[in-house]
């Protein structure tokens, strides 16, 4: 029944990503707007990784596999997951980083004691192409491993970095083009483009870049879009040396409450804060930006 239900969950966000994709992708380019990417078909480069353990710790090893590029499912990693302990445990991703991106990780395995599991993760089309990723070089993974029945940690992996065949053509290139937002003490944020057809509502794409020596977290509060206050959905790890591109979703229940058809005057402040304690690090001062 568990299995049942992670594949459901899996699928189900799965189907939500895709179509947040396709709204992203949306040709209508008013003014003011930048749309990410186009629609033009490249040959894609054949990835392929080396059979190699990435995780041996505690009892709980990981092989990976083969790379993997499914017609429906999109690229990932089939790995072999063995539990060797004495506890049911399971597996999943602290974080995951691909060509130098934080990327959402779509991953869980469920590993009974004694037993292995064959899993496949898979890399968020939406969230690679978000990134500008055509071809994945570096996949870096922080594994989370816990007991599946106390929710107790039983430990977070350092580091996994499995580097594919792409890996010395990998183009790290910042996708940054856009209206600078904030940029201070190593960390910058690049208002990317408006959609307003994406999943939830509508939403503001932004690139962010930390090159500091901390994980930092990035929110928004005291968010407003033509004059009136809004809850927008936005939170942001970009691990030291890292990058992101993410969205603040605003509700199209809240636009329709205060009968704002179109997103043009937006004004908010970031929350900056250590991803691993949690304390701020910076509040930026009120932003101000014209989305039309």
């Amino acid at each position: 029944m568990r299995k049942k239900v992670k594949v459901l969950m899996v699928a189900m966000c799965l189907s939500a990503f895709g179509l947040m994709a396709l709204g992203s992708t949306s040709s209508d380019s008013g003014e003011g707007k930048e749309i990410v990417g186009d629609n033009s078909e490249s040959k894609k480069e054949l990835v392929t990784i080396e059979n190699q353990v990435i995780l041996d710790n505690s009892g709980i090893k990981v092989t990976a596999e083969e790379y993997v590029d499914d017609s429906i499912w999109g690229e990932g990693i089939k790995l072999l997951v063995e539990n060797n302990s004495d506890k049911d445990v399971t597996v999943g991703c602290k974080a995951l980083i691909v060509n130098n991106y934080m990327i959402s990780d779509l991953f869980v395995a469920d590993v009974a004691s004694g037993k292995k599991s064959n899993e496949t993760m898979y890399l968020s089309s939406s969230a690679l192409k978000a990134a500008g990723i055509e071809t994945v070089g570096q996949v870096e993974i922080y594994f989370h491993v816990y007991d599946s029945a106390s929710y107790d940690t039983i430990f977070d992996s350092d580091c996994v970095t499995i580097k594919t065949s792409a890996f010395e053509n990998m183009d790290t290139t910042p996708d940054d083009a856009g209206t600078e937002l904030y940029n201070a003490g190593g960390i910058r944020i690049v208002g990317k483009t408006v959609d307003e057809d994406s999943f939830w509502g509508s939403a503001i794409l932004l690139y962010c870049e930390n090159t500091t020596d901390k994980n930092v977290g990035i929110t928004v509060e005291d968010m407003s879009i033509n004059g009136f206050m809004m809850e927008p959905l936005f939170s942001e790890t970009v691990y030291s040396g890292k990058m992101a591109i993410g969205d603040i979703t605003i509700f199209e229940s809240d636009l329709e409450d205060n009968g704002i058809e179109t997103i043009q005057d937006v004004e908010l402040k970031f929350h900056i804060y250590d991803a691993d304690s949690f304390s701020t690090i910076a509040d930026s001062d009120t932003v101000k930006f014209t989305a039309q």
